[in-house]
Parts: C-alpha cells; structure tokens; sequence
C-alpha cells in the first residue's frame, strides 16, 4: 500500500541544540539532520542522552527563554514548529500529562474539536482509533479510572484520530503488556501507512520496532547525533558502540549479573482475602492470599487494567483494601495493635514500606536532585542525609545531575531518582511500579543489580513489572493478575 504523496511533514536541523534554563550543560547540541516526508525514524540513544528534548523540539513544547536557551535552527515543513501544531501529533513519556478530559471519547475528540474537524467526521473516528489501539471502553468511561497502560493507549488514539502529518512517540508502548505493545505498534504503523505521516519513535528496546521503520538516528551521551542510516546497517556498523553506549541491540548478549538468592528470613507483609479497589467503586479482584518474605523479590505481572498498580498502593498502605486485609506481622508494625499498613502515620512508613509510583513526578518535592535525595533521611537524622545521597547519586549515575531540576530529568534519569528517594530512608519494603521504565541498557543492568542485592541485604521487593527480562532474572514470587473482565 503507497503513502498518499505529500501528507507527511518535513523535519530539518542545522547545527540545534538545547539547553535547560539552570544547566551548564547541552541536553542535545550541533544535530543536523533531514527527515524526509513519509520517512519512519527510530530514534536510539542511553538514557539522558536528550532524545526527548529533541522530540519536544520538533513538537514546539520546549517554551521560550525563560526555559532554557536554543542554539541552530529546527523547522517542521520550513516553519518553527511552533507554526505547524495542527500538523504534529505527539505521546509524552507521561501519558499522565497528556490525560486532559473526564471521559474517554471526550479526550480522544479533543485534539479533532481544536483543530476544527468537521463534527460527523469526529466521532467516528474516535471509535476507530480506539478500536485500533484495543482501548475498548465505553466512550463515557472516566479517564481517571485508567491504568497507565490503558492512558497510554489513549493518548496514542488522540494522535491517530488527528490525522497528523508528523507522528512523534516518547516510549509510546513503556507501560503496555506485550500483547498490546505489538498491536500499539501495529495500530501506529497501519496509521502511518494510511495518511503517510512522518513518523519519529523513541525507545530503548529496539527490536520490536526494526519491522516498521526505516531508519535509525543515535544520538551520544553528549547529545550529539553518532550514527544515522538504514536499520541493518546502522546496528550492524554501529553494533559495539551501541552496547558501550547502553542502548539495547537485538540479540546482544544480555548483560553480566550477579544472581539473587533468595533465603527464606521470615514474613513482612500478609495479604488475607484481599480484594482491590476502583477509584470507580467497582472491585477488581477478591479473595487475594499471598505473603511479603525478608530478602523475596515478588513480581506482579498481568494485563493492562487488571488492578497491578491499586494492588501497589494497598500494598504500600495508600490505598486502603474494600475487603480482606493487607497485615503486618507484629515485629514489623510500630506497634501491635496497629498491624494494618493503611493506618500507619507517613514517618512509620518512611522506614518500613517505600513505595515507587509508575509516574517518577508524583513523588517529587524540591528543587534539586541532591535535595529530593536528602530529604527522605533528613526526616529521620540530618548527619546521614548527605553521605546516603552522594551514594545513591554515585550508585545510580545520577552525580552530574545534582544540582539540577528533578522535572527537568530525562525519563530514564527519573525513574532513576524516584528509586532511589525511596532506597534512601532504608525501608525493610519497597514496592514499585514500573521500575525499569525508560532504562538503557546500562542503568537497567545496574538497577536490577540494586534490587538484587538490597534483597539479600534482606529488604522485601514488589515490583509491578511488563518487564519479561526482569521477572525472569529476579522474581522468587509471581502473582500474575488476570484481565479484570475475566474476573468481574
């Protein structure tokens, strides 16, 4: 099937660069490029390396001079971005940020009404897109009821029903099950055929994306572009360099990890009869039973919308359970009469469950990566709170970036920092959802070497997790929830 001639945008760079307001250095500097109408671009890249800045660039997001500073020249059809919106349809890394209307069908017209769509034309194309990512809710349905995999598959139904010129993805399938990673692709692909949209992807993982693109853009730890050409002779000029880079080439050998092992040193955490809760009223799953062991590594894997993240929360005593209990065995709890996580107070928690929310911003409270560090053990005792942040920032190649802006963070780097604002106040719990998303290959090998030896160290992990790599290399347990409509 031929791409309609004409509909995808142009992108053109000459010698651009960004840098952050508050920054010494370039998130991306002197990239010079031409990405031809119709083209697919798989952009590649380790973590921090400025893809994302580079993707706001094109996208017009980037804001003024009080938000940092510009260098070159970056044009979508030979105009600033900023000129062509109605052309651009973008996923942010956050499909959080990109929710903007209570009910589902309203979010997905949203972008159509702005942009003067004709109003028979809209809701059937509404209906399409979300046919075509498998987001199939009814059109009322509230948006904060969504998981972050099916928010993600919204925000990608938002582009497809624009029909835009220019089709830009941030990890646009991060948080979907790998079912829905391949029919998100597929629904892209199939859209970008159809109207003959320029695409440009990033993401980590690039296996699952050489089918339907046809060219490959790296860029370098500096921001700078180091390799650009076909699929095939990109990876396999480039091949060794992209692994000491950290990006993830298909069949590479994985990397070199110290295995977990798992001892048996006693109970944390019960959950007896537990059922899950909607923010909708609805439940998701009852009758639950399972335990929480010192030093276990348990994964929760399942569908998208199947309760993971509510089971986190109950988990990490944020969310309190419709039925059954979630109990902690009396040497745990501060106190044995108050053995239910939900009733504790936030500094009992601080050093018993530390939770990792699947958006890295939900969790962020000062200005400075060393001062969202601090702030955890300074809660506790101020002479540790230093020492215990250099050492994270060290551990988890976050030093260059103390003084900077959390919000400011590529995805990757805060993902990075969430993890570790909660390692910092030593929980004897850590519950995470999501937590190598955004990760190269080198910070994922480092975090899932973290996690590895905090468990034998003896803390308890929960991970919510997609990450088939992960649950194969770490998880002693694993509950896998099904599809809620399965069970309701």
């Amino acid at each position: 099937m031929s791409c309609p001639a004409g509909t995808g945008a142009a992108v053109t760079a000459h010698g651009w660069g960004w840098r952050h307001a508050g920054r010494t250095q370039w998130a991306v500097r002197d990239v010079d490029l031409s990405i031809e109408p119709g083209q697919r671009v798989l952009l590649l890249g380790p973590s921090g390396a400025g893809k994302t800045t580079l993707l706001h660039g094109i996208a017009g997001l980037l804001g003024g001079a009080e938000e940092g500073q510009q260098a070159g020249r970056l044009l979508v059809d030979g105009d600033a971005p900023a000129a062509r919106r109605s052309r651009i349809g973008m996923v942010l890394q956050d499909p959080d940020a990109q929710v903007i209307l209570s009910r589902v069908g309203d979010d997905v017209a949203f972008g159509m009404e702005n942009f003067g769509v004709a109003r028979e034309q809209i809701w059937p194309r509404v209906r399409e897109s979300l046919d075509a990512v498998g987001l199939n809710l009814p059109l009322a349905h509230s948006t904060s009821e969504l998981s972050g995999g099916q928010k993600q598959r919204l925000a990608l139904a938002g582009v497809i029903a624009m029909n835009p010129g220019l089709i830009l993805l941030d990890e646009p399938t991060a948080n979907l099950d790998p079912e829905g990673v391949v029919e998100v692709r597929d629904a892209i692909a199939e859209s970008a055929q159809r109207t003959g949209a320029t695409l440009i992807v990033i993401e980590h993982r690039t296996e699952v994306w050489l089918p339907v693109i046809d060219r490959v853009i790296v860029l370098g730890a500096d921001g700078a572009v180091i390799a650009d050409g076909t699929p095939e002779h990109t990876i396999r000029r480039e091949h060794d360099h992209l692994i000491s880079a950290g990006v993830w080439v298909p069949h590479a050998p994985p990397p070199v990890l110290t295995r977990h092992r798992h001892t048996d040193t006693g109970t944390l955490l019960s959950a007896t009869d537990l059922s899950l809760g909607h923010r909708g009223g609805a439940r998701l799953h009852a009758g639950l039973n399972f335990s929480i062991d010192r030093g276990q590594i348990s994964v929760i894997t399942g569908p998208n919308g199947a309760g993971k993240s509510t089971l986190a929360l109950t988990l990490g005593g944020l969310l309190p359970p419709p039925a059954g209990r979630v109990q902690a065995e009396a040497d745990f709890a501060p106190r044995p009469t108050r053995r239910d996580p939900i009733r504790w107070k936030s500094r009992e928690l601080l050093t018993r469950i530390g939770s990792v929310f699947q958006d890295p911003e939900h969790q962020f409270l000062t200005g400075t990566v060393r001062a969202e560090l601090a702030l955890g053990p300074k809660a506790l005792t101020r002479a540790a709170a230093e020492s215990t942040a250099d050492a994270l920032l060290e551990r988890l190649h976050l030093s260059h970036l103390a003084g900077a802006n959390p919000y400011t963070l590529s995805g990757g780097e805060k993902r990075r920092l969430s993890v570790a604002t909660v390692l910092a106040t030593g929980p004897q719990v850590i519950v995470l959802d999501e937590p190598t998303f955004g990760q190269d290959r080198r910070t994922w090998a480092e975090l899932i070497q973290l996690l590895a030896d905090i468990a034998d160290e003896g803390t308890a992990v929960v991970a919510v997790t997609h990450d088939l790599d992960f649950t194969a290399l770490l998880a002693d347990a694993h509950l896998e929830l099904p599809a809620w409509d399965t069970v309701s």
